[in-house]
């Protein structure tokens, strides 16, 4: 999916669009709610994020990070050692996400529900 930049001081914008512009693409969402239990290194969120390539992960957190949704901590060791985390504006985001997941989780039964009906 390509990347929508919204105009900054654009007071025409919908709310609803800057917020999805930052958490477009597959993995976003998936890595906000990673992040929400604490740091973690790019290793591990490639571990437990099934399906993830580590081309597409660096590239989700690098937008994410331009984003200020996260924090990326590099450490001067060998061999380096980088951390993300997120911050305050991501877990800010996050927690407004739970909502409509519980929303998504609902449709879901819903539709479930009407296909074993019919």
């Amino acid at each position: 999916m390509a990347r929508i930049r919204l105009d900054e001081g654009d007071g025409a914008t919908c709310g609803v669009a800057a917020a999805i512009s930052v958490i477009d693409g597959k993995w976003k969402t998936t890595l906000l709610w990673m992040l929400e239990s604490g740091p973690h290194r790019p290793g591990e969120l490639r571990r437990k994020v099934r399906g993830i390539s580590e081309k597409v992960l660096t590239q989700a957190l690098r937008e994410m990070e331009r984003d200020g949704l996260v924090h990326r901590e590099t450490h001067d060791v060998v061999p380096p050692k980088t951390v993300y985390s997120l911050t305050e504006s991501g877990l800010a985001l996050s927690l407004m996400l739970a909502p409509l997941s519980d929303w998504g989780h609902g449709h879901l039964d819903r539709l479930a529900e009407e296909r074993a009906a019919s």
